[in-house]
């Protein structure tokens, strides 16, 4: 559902049919007084309006596109709790929809005319024919005249609708040229079956052209269903997040489940999810535990566990366990709901590139125009060839020269790039930021939360002589599950890693701060800590030294384990690397872009990070003031920078990078500020990210060259006679139809 909130708003547009058509509804607009921007996307007909509310509204707005032959689908009710304003969706009866279904309408009925009306006109032309069907030429002609009206003013009477409204302001577009060149051939062949006193002949001397107009009406038909059909292809993304939302939610109030309307449930409601069920809206679980498919947020396709306290996302498939949860987002504030605006956000925007397009577009039709009316009168008056060839010209440069598909070049293919990332995870804010990542060549990851996982883990693990490591992880870990710090909780997720079953009957357990812990299990005394703790219970310590040193060289921390007052080993435990990090470091190298580490952390750290990750460039002990600095300053080198991180401390850079890209288990502050968001925190994402912008800056570039080249080849080839108006028809639908295919081949893309 697309939203206005404050003074943005994107509303479908009724009646656009090509690039000119978009560009005449942005000027329409940028012509009211209190509008900033408007962007219209003929791919999602929709446009985007940035607007001042004091100085104007939806329906002057709506009034200046139908001036100009058009119509905005205006939102249907307001929301005046939220201040949203509610838009049609692309789903159930739309607009879409419904002029889908009358195109299909149009177009069965005119191919049902039109082929016996081609068939007749072939046929006629042979001479068994005539000897044997009891008719003359001129009543063939003119029930070929009653054949042919229906598709004209019943499938026909879009383009001549369409016309007349921007002819009463000396506009035009596509449907000018269809209206126009199948008109003169209707017109032509209609006084010459009636009026064949206002030529100075016979009817049977004349040529008609019915089957020409109805011809040509039918294959645009065609193409433009062949078309839709494509588009809503493009737009399966937007479709199948808007299907993953429940109708209901199992809600336990007062100690009563009951199933409500997902719009019922509010923040806070416990809510019951059994195994299969879609979790209906966001929120943290509060009792049971689960495995949930979280591949359509995240793209990533092995279940995710979720135990009390973990957050759940809605639209995600609980597997094999009940859980109850705590709402703590619903409606447009879920995760879903923001991905969902965000992707339509990205849909609706326009690329650089398309500049190109939308510049030729505001010239094409008039220009046409001129060249048909050129062709006619130099074949008609120079080339003395007659009217009814110099006409047919005429109409074959008029029906062949088709702006629709440079209208669709750019936008089909943003639209199906956008859908693609949101299908792997990666949500692209806009247009502008899927085409600039294609030219990234230089990459600052921050450190911790993005290169590393954010939070310690145990990396090696020195046992004393005589000691089994399971039994010391097993003991250690047991004790260290009553404390709080963080070096003892990686200790224990490392425990649990390894399948350890942990003991619950401590004894005599104590804290001691800043030193580390002690407590008896099965009766043996067990201390962990640090260098400091081991001196007062008068350890030996030294078999470890030589270790312990390496670790520190290493930048990680060493927690001592001792039991009944010998040394039983020693835990390296550090912020440890993504699984992915190397391999996507080596990926982003193999293309060319130079890979740069800053942190906050110390040298030290930072250095052995940077190694382990393969990242030879590192900037340690930086202050967020010092990301910015460094973006900076590698942009004044004529470099595309983007910026990877994940924290509030991040925003500054992310924000001054040519490309900000935020991990998705970042920040929310991180998140709203970068153009790119992976939904996982595989840094495989940012290669995907920059994978996906240069498929899709190569299709644009693809569909830009394939629109350019036929109205290239195809308006001279029709100006010299050399191409039949049904041809020419059949071309334009074709062209049309293949820029939306060569865009679709983006949603199987490998990234």
């Amino acid at each position: 559902m697309s939203t206005l909130q404050s003074n943005i708003v994107s509303i479908p547009v009724e009646g656009m049919t090509c690039a000119s058509c978009v560009a005449r509804v942005e000027k329409a607009l940028k012509k009211v007084d209190g509008v900033t921007e408007a962007n219209v996307n003929l791919a999602t007909e929709k446009v985007t309006l940035s607007f001042d509310e004091q100085k104007t509204d939806l329906h002057k707005l709506a009034a200046a596109v139908e001036e100009v032959g058009y119509k905005l689908i205006l939102p249907e009710q307001t929301d005046k709790t939220s201040g949203i304003l509610q838009i049609p969706d692309i789903s159930g009866n739309s607009h879409q929809e419904k002029a889908y279904r009358q195109l299909k309408r149009d177009f069965n009925f005119s191919i049902t005319l039109a082929v016996p009306i081609m068939l007749v006109s072939m046929i006629s032309m042979t001479q068994w024919f005539m000897l044997w069907i009891p008719l003359s030429m001129e009543e063939i002609n003119k029930l070929l005249l009653v054949a042919a009206t229906p598709v004209m003013f019943i499938s026909g009477k879009r383009f001549f609708t369409i016309a007349w409204q921007l002819g009463k302001h000396f506009s035009a577009d596509m449907n000018t040229l269809v209206a126009v060149g199948t008109g003169a051939a209707f017109l032509y062949s209609t006084v010459v079956v009636l009026f064949p006193g206002w030529l100075g002949l016979r009817s049977e001397m004349h040529d008609v052209y019915f089957d020409t107009a109805t011809t040509i009406i039918t294959l645009i038909l065609m193409g433009r269903l062949l078309e839709a059909r494509a588009k809503w292809k493009a737009s399966d993304a937007i479709k199948k997040l808007m299907q993953l939302q429940p109708k209901t939610a199992c809600v336990v109030r007062d100690g009563i489940d009951a199933d409500v309307a997902i719009a019922d449930v509010v923040v806070d409601d416990v809510v019951l999810v059994r195994p299969g069920e879609k979790i209906p809206v966001d929120g943290r679980v509060t009792k049971g535990s689960t495995a949930i498919d979280e591949s359509i947020v995240t793209g990533e396709s092995l279940p995710v566990e979720k135990n009390e306290g973990d957050k759940v996302v809605g639209g995600t498939i609980n597997k094999n366990g009940s859980i109850e949860f705590r709402a703590t987002a619903v409606g447009k504030n879920t995760v879903i709901a923001q991905i969902i605006a965000l992707v339509e956000e990205a849909q609706g925007s326009k690329a650089p590139i398309q500049n190109l397009a939308d510049t030729i577009a505001s010239v094409f039709v008039p220009t046409v125009i001129g060249i048909a009316l050129v062709t006619f009168a130099l074949w008609y008056f120079i080339g003395g060839i007659g009217f009814t060839p110099s006409m047919i010209n005429f109409i074959a440069v008029l029906i062949v020269a088709c702006p629709c598909a440079l209208g669709l070049a750019t936008p089909t293919a943003i639209m199906v790039g956008t859908g693609r990332g949101a299908a792997i995870g990666v949500l692209i804010r806009n247009g502008e930021s899927l085409e600039r990542a294609h030219k990234i060549q230089t990459i600052i990851f921050d450190k911790t939360g993005t290169i590393t996982e954010g939070k310690p883990g145990v990396t090696d693990v020195i046992v004393s002589a005589g000691i089994d490591k399971q039994e010391l992880l097993r003991l250690v870990a047991s004790v260290e599950k009553k404390s709080e710090h963080p070096l003892g909780t990686a200790l224990v997720d490392y425990a649990e890693k390894q399948n350890v079953v942990l003991k619950h009957d401590i004894a005599s357990f104590q804290n001691f701060a800043g030193r580390g812990v002690l407590a008896v299990v099965e009766n043996r005394a067990i201390a962990a800590g640090n260098l400091s703790l081991m001196k007062e219970f008068s350890i030996n310590t030294m078999e470890a030294d030589f270790a312990v040193r390496k670790f520190s060289s290493e930048g990680k921390s060493s927690v001592y384990a001792a039991i009944d007052g010998r040394l039983g080993g020693v835990f390296a435990i550090a912020d440890t690397i993504k699984e992915s990090a190397k391999e996507a470091v080596r990926e982003l190298m193999d293309l060319g872009i130079e890979v740069v580490m800053i942190t906050g952390d110390n040298r030290l750290v930072a250095e052995a990070i940077a190694s382990q990750a393969g990242i030879g460039r590192v900037f340690a002990e930086a202050l967020p003031k010092d990301k910015v600095a460094l973006v900076k300053a590698i942009q004044t080198e004529g470099k595309i920078v983007a910026m990877v991180g994940d924290g509030i401390n991040d925003a500054p850079a992310l924000a001054q990078a040519d490309v900000g890209i935020a991990m998705g288990t970042g920040t929310d502050v991180a998140m709203e500020t970068a153009d790119i968001t992976l939904m996982k925190s595989d840094l495989h994402g940012v290669v995907e990210a920059i994978q996906l912008s240069k498929r899709t800056v190569r299709t644009i570039k693809q569909n830009l060259f394939w629109a350019f080249i036929y109205n290239i080849i195809g308006i001279p080839l029709a100006a010299m006679g050399m191409l039949n108006p049904v041809i020419a028809a059949g071309a334009m639908a074709f062209s049309s139809v293949s820029v939306v295919s060569n865009s679709l081949r983006l949603k199987r893309a490998q990234l």
